[in-house]
């Protein structure tokens, strides 16, 4: 379960975001996915709606509903907070990562690094011994 100071730190951190339980509806829904049996039974999805921004969340991360609360809480702040300061959340900027390193490189890029690998080759082949 949960430790009182993680309950706690979260506290403190919707109030500094001006997100008060009063503004929060909450929901229990039926859950979805892996899980058989016990997750089509119990209601353990959160569904959080803020009122004040119109923010809508829905967590189902963990069986128990204490634990999604707590997610869905926890990600309902982080919306706010990328949304109050324009800022990029951790988990765009993972994404945006990936897409840099995956995206193709422009044709100077690439012409750039085969002349690099050529010289460097080259530089190579010099510190062959050679047999005469």
């Amino acid at each position: 379960m949960l430790k009182k100071e993680t309950i706690d730190s979260l506290a403190r951190r919707m109030e500094q975001l001006g997100i008060r339980e009063e503004d929060l509806i909450e929901k229990f829904i039926l859950g979805s996915g892996k899980g058989g049996q016990k997750v089509n039974k119990t209601s353990s999805c959160v569904y959080l709606k803020h009122l004040p921004s119109g923010l809508e969340v829905k967590c189902q991360r963990e069986r128990s509903r204490a634990l999604n609360r707590y997610y869905a809480r926890q990600e309902l702040c982080d919306q706010i907070e990328e949304k109050e300061l324009k800022a990029k959340s951790q988990k765009q900027q993972a994404f945006e990562k990936i897409r840099r390193q995956k995206r193709r490189r422009s044709r100077r890029s690439k012409e750039k690094m085969l002349e690099n690998k050529k010289r460097h080759s080259e530089v190579k082949s010099l510190r062959k011994v050679r047999d005469e």
